[in-house]
């Protein structure tokens, strides 16, 4: 008769057998991909303009010339890279947009390397200037949309509070505003660092640093789980690709320029100064009050990113009466790749400037 202990020992023997078994399939399914496989950003584009490490680049319409809608430019932040809006045909912000018929202009903000260690802030809304000015001048226009996201939506909000006479529309998307209001990991953090001694210790501050904070939101899950979860997928090869796509972005962290994380850390989340009124750049006091455009704020209310009362303050700090919000049931990243969002954000996007023209 067979004893529960040997019952036992075959069970785990078998289990760590299809454990094994799974881990071989894995290896071999891996080594087949190649990095063309793992392609992201494919939405087609051009540059338009170059300065220094950065590009403007225009998306290819995808409706005709007599269909276009008034071009927007698409401001994403310092922190992590652009191409999360465009991951996958499938999963792409952009795609949606230019199937509606937008014009889409976007900067890409490359890698920071030793010479962008003293590129302040502000340098960083010149350089949006220079961007905004280019698709000014391609169509003619006194003022533009503006589109700006997480980090780039702060940006956005600058730029437009010190140069309203250029921006027609402003929409931004899981941007924080209140940042005392945010009590989100990653605030909490930031909050807590020595940014002076940072900066000045490293110069530009690397890219693995921020990783880090954003795998500290959920240690677990962000490290173990969606590891250990990843076998099940090795049948899945779309599925696959679509985890491999979201990690490449995870993991491509560009360095932040020394002096604009100062900024950011020191000004914004430590001081709050853009709720304050307090916030001066390039001698200019920036106040949300001159943000007498229309604005649309978008936002999600599972973000764990960007705390969502941070983001909703801004209705209590702008200059106009055309103003308005709308959340979605996602968290940050969902924004850009969830399917509730691919369907309804772009349309509500396009909805409203439509009614803005």
């Amino acid at each position: 008769m067979t004893s529960g202990n040997q019952f036992a020992d075959l069970f785990n023997a078998r289990e760590s057998r299809d454990f094994i078994a799974k881990l071989l399939k894995g290896q071999a399914v891996l080594r087949g991909l190649s990095e063309s496989d793992i392609d992201v950003g494919t939405a087609p584009k051009e540059p338009l303009h170059r300065d220094g490490r950065v590009t403007l680049y225009r998306y290819a319409p995808l409706v005709p010339p007599d269909r276009l809608s008034p071009p927007v430019l698409i401001c994403y932040g310092l922190v992590s890279r652009y191409y999360m809006i465009d991951l996958q045909p499938e999963r792409s912000v952009v795609r949606r947009l230019l199937e509606r018929g937008l014009d889409l202009y976007v900067i890409d903000w490359g890698y920071p390397t030793g010479v962008d260690r003293w590129m302040t802030f502000e340098d960083h809304l010149d350089v949006l200037d220079g961007c905004v000015d280019v698709v000014r001048r391609r169509h003619a226009l006194d003022r533009i949309d503006l589109l700006g996201i997480c980090q780039g939506g702060v940006f956005s909000l600058c730029y437009a509070a010190l140069s309203p006479h250029r921006v027609k529309n402003l929409v931004v998307m899981v941007t924080p505003v209140d940042f005392a209001a945010d009590t989100s990991l990653l605030a909490r953090l930031a909050r807590s660092i020595d940014a002076d001694l940072l900066v000045d210790s490293m110069g530009n501050v690397p890219g693995s640093f921020m990783h880090e904070g954003f795998m500290m939101r959920s240690m677990f899950g962000q490290n173990i789980q969606k590891y250990a979860n990843l076998m099940d997928l090795f049948d899945e090869r779309e599925q696959l690709l679509t985890f491999l796509r979201m990690e490449k972005w995870i993991h491509d962290n560009p360095d932040h320029p020394g002096e604009a994380f100062r900024t950011w850390f020191k000004d914004f989340y430590q001081a709050n100064k853009l709720v304050e009124g307090t916030l001066e750049l390039g001698g200019r006091r920036v106040s949300l009050r001159a943000l007498t455009m229309p604005v649309l704020n978008l936002y999600g209310d599972q973000d764990d990113i960007i705390s969502p009362p941070a983001s909703i303050a801004l209705a209590d700090h702008i200059g106009t009466d055309d103003y308005t919000a709308r959340s979605f049931p996602v968290g940050h990243i969902g924004m850009y790749v969830s399917s509730k969002a691919q369907r309804d954000l772009p349309q509500t996007l396009c909805d409203w400037l439509r009614e803005h023209r």
